[in-house]
């Protein structure tokens, strides 16, 4: 059992404590607005007066704070972290801008949550820094692994790709999910008989990437017949550049992401 203090209460941390609340840690909250603090109290989290005492009440210490907040709460917190271990979301902020502010020893963890987290089928990879213990470590993948998958990159820059792929990732999916949706409409199929159609196809084919030893691209072989229907519609995303679209937009987000790091 962990007492875990979390800076920040919104949508995410909210997520992890819900993922938590059933495995006996102690967790604490702070956060300025009342609606997260009164939802934080609800799935079981005390709630303190403010960042300090948040902290000091914990072994772990995870920042679910806005970006631009991080650089001023960490150095006015910098005392009360430099002995926990620190788990941050916050995007864009490097470990090199925390160990600056907390101590080049101190124990910290950089992760990149997805928004699925909220209903505990996210994808969260995390970057250690050298003073984190086996220990620490292990403690870190449990507390994001109530909310999904985890994995561990050595290589800090590698988060950069990381958001661009599962971090903003989610949206892509929406995206062609509204696209899909849009499309049977224009076909003749009422909205809710093509949300269905759409969400329900998505989650299966989703479902099937998991649960299956073939890779993705010999599914879509698996479910091609030649001359079909399937084939005129892959046939027309190829002349169209759809797998060069995709390229091009992960290759953005990550650019966007390695900017955010350096500002």
């Amino acid at each position: 059992m962990a007492s875990i203090a979390f800076l920040g209460a919104g949508n995410i941390a909210q997520a992890i404590m819900g993922g938590l609340s059933g495995d006996n840690h102690e967790l604490y909250a702070y956060d300025p607005v009342p609606a997260c603090r009164d939802a934080a109290a609800a799935i079981g989290a005390t709630i303190t007066e403010n960042n300090k005492d948040a902290i000091e009440q914990a072994d772990v210490v995870i920042l679910c704070v806005k970006p631009n907040v991080v650089p001023d709460l960490l150095v006015e917190e910098a005392a009360s972290l430099r002995e926990k271990m620190t788990i941050s979301v916050a995007a864009g902020i490097t470990t090199q801008t925390m160990l600056s502010a907390i101590g080049d020893s101190a124990a910290v963890v950089r992760c990149m949550p997805n928004t699925p987290a909220l209903v505990k089928a996210g994808m969260t990879a995390l970057f250690a820094t050298p003073g984190v213990s086996d220990s620490q470590r292990d403690l870190a993948q449990t507390i994001l692994s109530a909310v999904g998958k985890t994995l561990w990159v050595t290589d800090e820059n590698a988060l950069d790709a990381v958001t661009a792929i599962s971090g903003s990732g989610p949206a892509y999916f929406f995206l062609m999910m509204e696209s899909m949706i849009a499309a049977a409409e224009a076909e003749g199929l009422d909205a809710d008989t093509s949300r269905q159609l759409v969400i329900q196809t998505a989650l299966g084919a989703a479902n099937m990437a998991h649960s299956s030893d073939d890779e993705p691209a010999q599914l879509r072989i698996n479910v091609t017949s030649p001359g079909g229907t399937t084939q005129a519609a892959l046939e027309t995303f190829e002349s169209l550049g759809l797998p060069d679209i995709v390229r091009k937009a992960v290759n953005a987000a990550r650019v966007r992401s390695e900017e955010l790091s350096q500002s």
